[in-house]
């Protein structure tokens, strides 16, 4: 398990751009045993407008920080967040969060929904400076108030006083501590009475489905939980060849399809993505499962036929499906669909194509679509939250910290039982059944290899929720990859969804 654990944290620091600090973050090992100073809480507000829909929309920016406590009543942390306002204490607010763990929240707020964005080509690599920072006629402002919140150990925020990173950096550790955030937040800012949403990326949907049972207990009822690209169940996902193990090249083998047909490697090219896509998961539940649940019982003849139907999904030569024993890695797949293109797709978003220096290779040697538009999100935010928004500070920024998760602790505790390995779905299931009313939307996009967009249905349509429950799931899919933002008509699509979403959970 700690093997297995250890491949798990590895897997997901590849999930995002590797902008890392090279020093330890305050409160790792590496500090002095003396406690942290206690800091005081910054706050910067600024005041700007936006135009949604046609209409101009007043708000205010407030960049800042607010420490949390321990049990015994212990500042033990700061915590960074940018909240933008309008001023009406009633409307929503919406807590957004990245995973990692050990990246900040920059990423969905340079490029999602906040009032700004930085334009970058569509699935290009992005040029140096200057950079594009423009006002985002798809922000949720219009919808809700927007508050986003970086992990302690990442941005600005810190460990602070005897606290220390272990008292963080752990499954459960990182609820409780956004947990704490969130009660202040809405303590300081009289939002107790507000509809409350939560939106997480990645890791921050582990987060979001595991904060959804720790507020409930604590009496926060939430609204809405918005999930963008979901890790919630890690027993169903890839972390290398394993022939004991079917599930995860069948949950694979649709976003496989979707890359293939974006790359034009189909035969028959369909016209029509999300019907092709359809085609791949009912092969990839049926026939495909069923040939890997018989495993070397397959007779010559059913290998043959099977490598031919897969070939057709997902663009690869029946031959190189039959060496592979009908079992092609992510990796592999993102190697060889354009190798004789002398090219690799990308991993957060296969539209995305590099360029390796061994053609020959057995996977990439690194995310063309983290190395496109890494830089242009790092610089803008930096440049904007220190002149636009005044923030001022000698910190850093971290806008990744993989220190953080060298040391992540990976179990979860529920009702007292303790698994080694999380699984937040029961999390998400708890909430959503002690209170009826709690709305989640799944964003998914369909080139993303990350967080393969089956295995997010796989794991919600097993949580064990009631018949009755199943109306409070919803779905999106779009033409994208793991950041949906990246392409900008797959933003579009997203906001109007989500506009839907906001207005069906709040009435």
């Amino acid at each position: 398990m700690k093997k297995f654990a250890l491949i798990l944290m590895l897997g997901l620091a590849a999930a995002l751009p590797a902008f890392a600090d090279d020093a330890p973050a305050a409160g790792s090992k590496g500090d002095a045993d003396k406690a942290a100073p206690i800091p005081k809480e910054l706050k910067s507000t600024t005041h700007h407008s936006v135009t949604v829909g046609g209409k101009s929309i007043g708000y205010d920016a407030t960049a800042g920080t607010l420490l949390i406590k321990n049990d015994k009543d212990e500042a033990v942390a700061s915590m960074f967040y940018v909240a933008y306002t309008t001023g009406d204490g009633k409307r929503p607010v919406t807590f957004i969060f990245n995973g990692g763990p050990g990246s900040s929240s920059m990423w969905l707020h340079m490029g999602s929904f906040a009032p700004v964005r930085v334009i970058t080509p569509d699935a290009q690599f992005t040029p140096p400076a200057p950079y594009d920072l423009a006002p985002n006629q798809y922000t949720l402002l219009d919808k809700s108030d927007l508050v986003f919140v970086d992990a302690i150990g990442t941005g600005f925020s810190r460990p602070v006083g005897k606290g220390e990173g272990k008292d963080f950096w752990g499954v459960d550790q990182d609820v409780s501590a956004f947990g704490r955030f969130i009660q202040r937040y809405i303590s300081v800012n009289a939002r107790w009475n507000a509809p409350k949403f939560l939106l997480g990326e990645s890791y921050g949907t582990t987060r979001a489905a595991g904060l959804s049972a720790w507020l409930e207990r604590r009496g926060v009822a939430l609204n809405g939980v918005v999930l963008v690209s979901s890790w919630l169940d890690p027993y169903v996902d890839f972390f290398g060849p394993n022939y004991a193990i079917d599930e995860p090249y069948e949950l694979y083998l649709p976003t496989m399809a979707a890359t293939a047909w974006y790359h034009h490697k189909v035969p028959n090219r369909p016209a029509d993505l999300a019907a092709f896509v359809q085609e791949a998961r009912d092969f990839a539940l049926g026939e495909y499962a069923t040939a890997l649940t018989k495993g070397d019982k397959l007779t010559p003849a059913e290998r043959q036929a099977v490598a031919a139907r897969l070939s057709g999904f997902i663009g690869l030569s029946p031959q190189y499906i039959l060496e592979a024993k009908l079992r092609v890695t992510p990796d592999r797949f993102q190697k060889e669909l354009l190798r004789d293109e002398g090219r690799s797709t990308g991993r957060l978003d296969a539209r995305f194509v590099g360029i390796d220096h061994d053609s020959a290779g057995e996977s990439p040697e690194s995310d063309a679509a983290s190395d496109a538009f890494g830089p242009a999100f790092v610089s803008s935010f930096n440049n904007y939250v220190r002149t636009e928004l005044k923030f001022e500070t000698d910190m850093s920024y971290k806008p990744t910290a993989y220190d953080v998760g060298n040391d992540w602790d990976w179990s979860h505790s529920i009702d007292g039982n303790k698994s080694p390995l999380f699984d937040v779905a029961e999390d998400l299931r708890i909430a959503m059944t002690q209170d009826p009313h709690l709305q989640v939307f799944s964003a998914n996009g369909y080139y993303d290899f990350a967080t393969p967009f089956l295995e997010t249905e796989y794991t919600l349509h097993h949580m064990g929720l009631d018949d009755s429950l199943q109306k409070n799931l919803h779905y999106g899919y779009y033409e994208s990859g793991h950041m949906i933002y990246m392409h900008e008509p797959a933003l579009k699509q997203l906001k109007a969804d989500l506009a839907k979403f906001y207005d069906d959970s709040t009435h």
